[in-house]
């Protein structure tokens, strides 16, 4: 597989990351200057944000969970050259996973949707690992 391949997934997962910060911080400086939430309620924890913004930033805050396995499994499999077409496959499921986890977290924010929907980008992710291991420690 080309390099583009392998890492265009990834570039799309950081764009989701990206795309929640920058949504998340101008909504928190508005709440803040409408005096939604105190600063000396967030200064030790966020728990005080309006429930919008607190959606957003547990979702921007799951994005450094599972995705940074996702990142270095990437990395690990562009060194090891192991990637292949069941890779980029794998790994458009698992963003695309990451995309839908969002949308719901974001939006409804649904326990029984968002769950089965992050279950299974953590199985793609799984699978993903134990074929890498397998690949590389049976040569």
């Amino acid at each position: 597989m080309t390099l583009q391949a392998v890492l265009a997934p990834l570039f799309v997962q950081v764009a989701l990351t990206f795309g929640l910060l920058f949504w998340l911080a101008p909504l928190r400086v508005g709440a803040l200057r409408r005096n939604e939430v105190a600063a000396r309620e967030i200064a030790l924890g966020e728990k005080a944000w309006p429930p919008r913004l607190q959606k957003i930033a547990n979702s921007l805050d799951n994005q450094f969970q599972l995705p940074v396995l996702f990142y270095v499994l990437v990395i690990l499999a562009i060194l090891a050259r192991k990637t292949d077409l069941l890779f980029v496959i794998m790994s458009w499921l698992f963003v695309i996973s990451r995309y839908a986890h969002t949308l719901v977290h974001t939006g409804s924010n649904d326990v029984r949707v968002r769950g089965p929907i992050y279950g299974l980008g953590l199985i793609i992710l799984v699978l993903m690992w134990i074929i890498f291991a397998v690949r590389v420690l049976l040569g």
